[in-house]
């Protein structure tokens, strides 16, 4: 096999450029296996050096069926490299394992992908080949017992990947159209409104202690007796647990109704919304 023979395979079978094949050949006398093992160990040292850089701009991508949903970010430096066929079809494969696993993250980064190498070893060898930093962000998988996954995703790059995504799971038993379309249009509210939680008392309590510091802030100024200050705090805070409460947000179909009044209209007793989540690039 002539020395342009090796490159041109070495490069199908690792995906590096030709510079770095021809100085790995001649650093491993020729020898295939050992070139590739080169090319591994100073992919992982290149791979390792750009860990330390950000990583802002990626992915969404969503995954399974109406029963057990999962969506997981892929995080890249430049938006370029989130269109890019090696990291799209890497971040398909990778969606697909993480609804296997349940997105349980450590055993996704121990699981095979299609070529035989674990998830890890594919990550680096992708940063590597693309030259830049890649991580596996926030993932979830949304599984419940009487409940049916509704998905939506927003920004589509390609099939099931976006730029933001959302899966919120309805419990009834009752499956018709009309459950259909409210799963898919609240989907879609949830996608426009980002709620922070399903109800007012479900929403984390440092996010309501850092809302209450700057309304507090806000109002320092205004020269308004403590009493006062106190009431206007106090509606204000309020407003916020309604505004970002998805039972108590406006409809974004029909803004002058709530969600909880659109479901009492759909009128089926048992029709609940069990939970959702939502992800974004670069929230």
């Amino acid at each position: 096999m002539s020395d342009i023979d090796k490159i041109k395979k070495l490069r199908q079978s690792t995906g590096a450029g030709f510079k770095d094949c021809n100085a790995a050949l001649k650093e491993s006398d020729g020898d295939l296996n050992k070139a590739a093992e080169v090319l591994r160990i100073k992919g992982i040292a290149k791979a390792s050096k750009k860990m330390s850089r950000d990583a802002k701009e990626g992915v969404i991508v969503i995954t399974g069926d109406k029963n057990k949903t999962s969506i997981i970010e892929v995080n890249c430096e430049t938006d370029f490299v989130a269109k890019n066929d090696d990291f799209i079809n890497f971040v398909k494969e990778l969606s697909d394992l993480n609804n296997l696993c349940s997105s349980d993250l450590s055993k996704l980064k121990k699981t095979k992908m299609s070529n035989g190498k674990t998830v890890e070893e594919n990550l680096v060898a992708l940063i590597a080949k693309i030259g830049e930093k890649i991580t596996i962000g926030r993932n979830r998988t949304i599984l419940n017992n009487n409940s049916n996954n509704y998905t939506y995703q927003h920004t589509v790059i390609k099939d099931n990947v976006s730029k933001l995504g959302v899966i919120v799971s309805l419990e009834t038993n009752t499956e018709n159209d009309n459950v259909k379309l409210f799963g898919k249009q609240l989907s879609m509210h949830i996608a426009a409104s980002n709620p922070l939680a399903l109800n007012a008392d479900e929403i984390k309590k440092d996010t309501l202690e850092k809302e209450i510091h700057l309304i507090e802030e806000e109002l320092k100024n205004e020269g308004k007796t403590e009493e006062i200050l106190k009431k206007i705090s106090l509606g204000k805070i309020n407003k916020f647990k309604e505004e970002n409460s998805l039972m108590s947000q406006n409809w974004v179909i029909e803004p002058k109704k709530k969600v909880k009044d659109i479901i009492k209209e759909i009128n089926i007793s048992d029709l609940n919304i069990k939970e959702f989540i939502r992800i974004k690039i670069g929230e």
